[in-house]
C-alpha cells in the first residue's frame, strides 16, 4: 500500500513526501551510492502503488482554529471521509445528519463522484511527477542510523538516515517540481523494508510552485512526515506537521499550520465501492457512539 500516492493530502505535502530506498549491509549502511538507492526505491514505489491495499482509519487534524477528527476509508471510487468530532467533542445529531447528507450527494450524483475521483487521480499524478524527480532533484549523503519505534517505522528495525539538498544541475521540467529546488533536510529509511519512516524538510529560500495555480512559498517553511508499518509490510503516514507561508495567484496570502495524526488502521476490501465505504463509516460511527455512551455511564 502506498499511502503517499493514494491518500489525498495538501498539495505542498504531496509535492514532497514520496521517498524510500532499498539494500543493506552487515554494518547496516547500504553499500551503494545514496542516489542509486533512491532511484531503486522510486521504481519500487511506482510499482507497488498498483497493488495498494485499502484501509479504514482515523484522522485527527489540529490547526490554530481547533481540531477535527474524521473516519476515513479508501474505496475503488474515491476516498470517503466522515467528521466525527470537532475539538474532540462528538457531533450532535444535526451535525451528524449533515455529514451523512454530504456523503449521500456523492452516491446520488455519479458525475459529482466522478469529479472527486478525477481530482484525486490528478493529485496522485502530480505526486508521481515529484516521485520520479527525486533521484535527480537532490544530492544525498549517509548520516548514520536510528532504531524504529512505535509510530515511526517498524519498532526495532534499523533506519538509515540520509541528508539531502538540491542538486544544482537539476532543471525542473514544470512548475510542479520547482518546490524541490529550495528544499533541504533529512530522511529516515528502513532499508530492509524499502520504506521511508520520516522525512523532515525545510525551505531555505522562496520557491515557486504550480498545482494548477501560480504562487510561491516563503523561506523557512517546514514539514515533517512520519510513517509506520500498519501490518503485512503495508506502511502509512502516522503523523504530518506543516508550517508554510506564501502567496497564491501572486496576491492571496497563504498560511498553513497543521498537525495530522493517523491511527486505528483496519484493512477493507480492495473492491469496496464508495457507497459501501459510506455504510462502513456509519457503522463505525455507531460503534464509537455506543462506546462513548458506555464510558460516560461508567463514570
Amino acid at each position: 500500500m502506498n499511502f503517499f500516492l493514494s491518500r489525498p493530502a495538501s498539495p505542498i505535502l504531496s509535492a514532497i513526501v514520496v521517498c524510500s530506498l532499498a539494500g543493506s549491509s552487515a554494518a547496516g549502511i547500504p553499500q551503494v551510492q545514496p542516489d542509486e538507492l533512491v532511484r531503486r526505491a522510486v521504481q519500487n514505489e511506482i510499482r507497488s502503488n498498483s497493488q495498494s491495499a485499502k484501509y479504514m482509519f482515523r484522522q485527527r487534524k489540529e490547526t490554530p482554529a481547533g481540531s477535527q477528527t474524521k473516519l476515513m476509508v479508501e474505496t475503488r471510487d474515491a476516498m470517503a471521509g466522515l467528521v466525527i468530532a470537532y475539538n474532540d467533542r462528538p457531533l450532535n445529531q444535526e451535525q451528524r445528519q449533515g455529514e451523512y447528507g454530504r456523503l449521500q450527494r456523492f452516491i446520488d450524483d455519479p458525475d459529482e463522484l466522478d469529479r472527486k475521483h478525477k481530482k484525486e487521480k490528478e493529485d496522485s499524478e502530480r505526486v508521481q511527477s515529484i516521485l520520479k524527480a527525486l533521484p535527480d532533484a537532490f544530492l544525498y549523503q549517509y548520516d548514520g542510523t536510528e532504531v524504529g519505534r512505535p509510530e515511526l517505522g517498524k519498532p526495532g528495525d534499523e533506519l538509515v538516515r540520509l541528508k539531502f539538498h538540491p542538486n544544482p544541475k537539476y532543471d525542473p521540467p514544470t512548475r510542479v517540481e520547482q518546490v524541490l529546488t529550495g528544499m533541504q533536510g533529512v530522511v529516515l529509511i528502513d532499508a530492509q523494508k524499502q520504506h521511508i519512516a520520516r522525512i523532515d524538510g525545510t525551505l531555505f529560500k522562496d520557491v515557486s510552485f504550480g498545482w494548477g495555480i501560480l504562487g510561491h512559498l516563503d523561506r523557512g517553511g517546514h514539514f515533517q512526515v512520519d510513517q509506520t508499518d500498519v501490518g503485512d509490510n503495508n506502511w502509512s503516514i502516522s503523523r504530518m506537521a506543516l508550517a508554510f507561508t506564501g502567496k497564491i495567484l501572486l496576491f492571496k496570502n497563504l498560511n498553513i499550520k497543521s498537525t495530522e495524526i493517523y491511527s486505528d488502521f483496519r484493512p477493507v476490501s480492495s473492491n469496496l465501492t464508495f457507497a459501501q465505504g459510506v455504510e462502513l463509516l456509519k457503522k463505525q460511527v455507531a460503534v464509537v457512539a455506543q462506546n462513548q455512551t458506555h464510558s460516560g455511564s461508567g463514570k
